[in-house]
């Protein structure tokens, strides 16, 4: 596997796991959206778990999330021998949190189902027009440039799908 340093040894196929959460970014199209569907089964057990505010867990999942990307993102990028590669889904992940996150903090209650599905296609809207300056940064070198966009397009769909909250669509 050229432009695979020990392509076929067991930490690689480790990190490989880590960063495409579990092989959903290897799916052959739509990588980014496979790997966003990890931070739904994701968000909901941080719902579920006492003691801290929901949003505070989340931000809790994300910072590990980024220092887990951005400790693999150099990697990453030589392992699948371009910048940013799609296998990388661990930032739609923490992305997907963000958003969700956001919706918490602002509204102060749980996303029903539809409220999930809505946060799941504002994050892949926005990450996919990646509005400014989420291009831009994309280009960072290593594992920040990988991570980075994706909570800044996170701050974008969560502020809408709060916004949205706030208004009062009881409905999300």
């Amino acid at each position: 596997m050229e432009g695979r340093p020990n392509g076929n040894g067991w930490r690689d196929r480790c990190f490989v796991m880590i960063v495409s959460c579990g092989g959903l970014g290897l799916a052959p199209i739509a990588s980014g959206t496979f790997g966003t569907l990890a931070g739904i089964p994701l968000a909901l057990a941080l719902s579920r778990v006492p003691l801290l505010p929901f949003w505070l867990w989340c931000v809790v999942a994300t910072l590990l999330l980024l220092a887990i990307g951005v400790a693999l993102g150099n990697w990453a990028e030589r392992y699948f021998g371009k910048k940013d590669p799609g296998a990388i889904v661990i930032d739609e992940v923490a992305g997907f949190l963000v958003t969700v996150a956001m919706f918490d903090l602002i509204v102060g209650r749980d996303l029903s189902f539809a409220g999930y599905v809505l946060a799941f296609l504002l994050f892949r809207l926005t990450d996919i027009v990646k509005p400014p300056p989420a291009r831009a940064l994309e280009k960072l070198p290593g594992g920040f440039g990988v991570m980075i966009d994706d909570i800044v397009v996170a701050v974008y769909s969560g502020a809408v799908l709060a916004g949205l909250g706030s208004l009062g669509f009881t409905w999300l």
